[in-house]
């Protein structure tokens, strides 16, 4: 364990994080999705047990998002004729990233398959164990700055 770093960072996905690169992205995975196929080029870390927004709250502690980009930050919309209201765990990330990117975090609402075609391009996908569907987020990384 280390100070300052949250014990859900595990040591796979903290060396992860730290060989990003500005512009990288990395995909924090409900429980649904296809983590291992989607992410044959990726670096693809579990973190079973654990929920998205957890996952995500830690993770935006370390990383800043992009601000070169209009919206660094995508969900993946609920498919047309599915009866699953809008997702409660989208208003949970919505408070963290006002809470630790207030000025730039713009998201971008993308169609399922979309979603996938995108995700393959990750450099990290963060397999949790969240059970809300539609929890899937993307994350393009900023520059850390001084």
């Amino acid at each position: 364990m280390l100070k300052g770093i949250s014990p859900l960072i595990s040591p796979k996905l903290l060396k992860a994080l730290c060989e990003m690169g500005h512009g990288d992205e990395l995909v924090i995975a409900d429980g649904n999705f296809p983590c291992e196929s989607v992410g044959k080029n990726a670096v693809v870390v579990r973190a079973d047990g654990l929920g998205a927004a957890e996952i995500l709250e830690a993770v935006l502690k370390l990383i800043p998002l992009d601000t070169y980009t209009e919206k660094p930050v995508a969900l993946m919309e609920v498919v047309k004729g599915d009866d699953c209201p809008t997702p409660k765990i989208w208003e949970t990330y919505e408070k963290l990233l006002n809470k630790y990117e207030p000025d730039h975090h713009d998201t971008e609402m993308m169609e399922r398959f979309a979603f996938y075609e995108r995700a393959k391009g990750a450099y990290l996908i963060i397999a949790t164990g969240e059970t809300a569907i539609y929890a899937n987020v993307l994350l393009k990384k900023g520059v850390v700055t001084p």
